[in-house]
């Protein structure tokens, strides 16, 4: 028997889709990289904002009608969506066979007529589509951080953190299976730690990671909430052995009025000097960050704010989005709300604004050699990988040339050496040496 499951959403969602093919596989199914031609589809889904909604049930609809033209023969969906919209979705799409919540594996074996108990961190299996030199290493489900705009504690929960030994030992298994970068993730990594005993946190697994895995792999810390990122921290991550000086730390704004009416619970000050501790510990350090437009009440002059920050900061990389008002947040419900032509306008000025700072930051590289972990190979003996200033998907890339007429031997997570030689806004070219 096969199945596809078909992963939306975040890293975190991806997660848990691998769990998902762990209680697949132990049930007899093999992972298809394609839906047609499969048993089963099970779509993992995303419900945190209306736009990812829409596309999600789009998704959903697409496998049904395989379904209805006997291209795969069940449709299971899971995840956010059913969390938040679970009746609705029952009610609405009878061509859905079943629908599981986050972490419901046992409602999906239960689904598929397999008797028993799923254990609720199911051993993970592998997704044909992704990489297996790059996985994801979840820390902790939930949020208590309550930020005004944000659906994830309705949706997710409460903080529940995993023990560092069930990490330690999870990240083994990925490097076994071939991992040699391992990205950690959670809804916010700094509160890892909160909700569990003996005082295990962020800085005891980081220990733990670096002491049990080979010294080649690389570890890169994402979604870290600016409220708890101290120089202690900056300072861990800029020394670690295999830790690379890299941080995802999300803004969202700059103004205090609208920082305070975001529940972010810190000032611009305090945030901008975590940024120039981390850029006096290492100069390279790299620093991405997300932003929000247009939330209510967010005037010219706090918009202005939020650019002086940017080009204050000099981040490597930013992510921009437009505010949603979702459903059950208190951001929902505040008035003086930005016009959609207003927020377009300022989406396209920030991210104008940080392509040349990006591309700024880009050539101060230019001339030097890094490391380059390689994610792609070409006939011609060309390769396309990552430095440590670049994570997956959501960053730039690096195209690198053999050096002379050599055809590179590079394989897939195996790590050279390369000279930049042109930097560009997102991406960069280098030379191996």
């Amino acid at each position: 028997m096969k199945a596809f499951i078909l992963s939306l959403g975040c890293a975190k969602n991806r997660v848990d889709s691998e769990r998902i093919a762990g209680v697949l596989n132990e049930a007899g199914y093999e992972i298809a990289d394609e839906p047609r031609g499969t048993s089963l589809c099970v779509v993992n889904t995303c419900g945190f904002l209306r736009s990812a909604v829409e596309e999600n049930i789009e998704s959903i609809l697409a496998m049904a009608e395989l379904k209805k033209n006997g291209e795969t023969k069940r449709v299971g969906v899971v995840g956010c969506l059913v969390n938040r919209y679970g009746a609705e979705l029952r009610d609405n799409l009878p061509e859905v066979d079943f629908f599981a919540e986050c972490e419901d594996y046992a409602a999906i074996l239960s689904a598929l007529g397999e008797g028993g108990e799923s254990c609720r961190y199911p051993a993970r299996g592998r997704l044909p589509a992704h990489a297996r030199h790059t996985r994801y290493l979840k820390l902790a489900e939930g949020c208590g951080n309550s930020c005004s705009y944000c659906a994830i504690p309705g949706i997710r929960g409460a903080l529940r953190s995993l023990p560092v030994a069930f990490l330690v030992s999870e990240a083994e298994a990925l490097v076994n299976d071939g991992a040699r970068e391992i990205c950690l993730v959670a809804q916010d990594l700094t509160a890892y730690g909160d909700d569990l005993p003996g005082g295990e946190d962020l800085f005891t697994l980081l220990d733990s990671l670096e002491k049990s895995l080979p010294a080649d792999v690389w570890l890169r810390l994402l979604y870290l909430h600016p409220r708890r990122v101290t120089r202690r921290l900056l300072e861990r991550v800029a020394a670690g052995r295999q830790i690379l000086p890299y941080l995802d730390i999300p803004i969202q704004h700059a103004a205090p009025g609208i920082l305070d009416a975001m529940n972010r619970g810190m000032d611009d000050t305090r945030m901008l000097e975590i940024f120039k501790t981390a850029r006096e510990i290492r100069t390279d350090f790299a620093l991405r960050t997300t932003c929000m437009v247009g939330f209510p009440g967010e005037g010219r002059s706090d918009f202005d704010k939020l650019l002086k920050f940017l080009e204050t900061a000099q981040f490597d990389r930013v992510g921009s989005f437009i505010f949603s008002p979702e459903e059950g947040t208190p951001a929902a419900l505040l008035a003086d709300r930005v016009p959609e032509r207003t927020k377009k306008a300022r989406l396209s000025r920030l991210m104008t604004l940080q392509g040349e700072i990006s591309l700024a930051r880009q050539q101060l590289f230019v001339g030097s050699e890094m490391d380059i972990m390689i994610d792609e190979t070409f006939a011609d003996g060309s390769m396309e990988g990552r430095s440590f200033r670049e994570a997956p998907e959501v960053d730039g890339v690096i195209e690198v040339s053999p050096p002379g007429r050599a055809k590179s031997a590079a394989r897939h997570g195996s790590v050279i050496r390369a000279r930049v030689a042109e930097a560009y806004e997102h991406d960069m070219r280098a030379e191996q040496v």
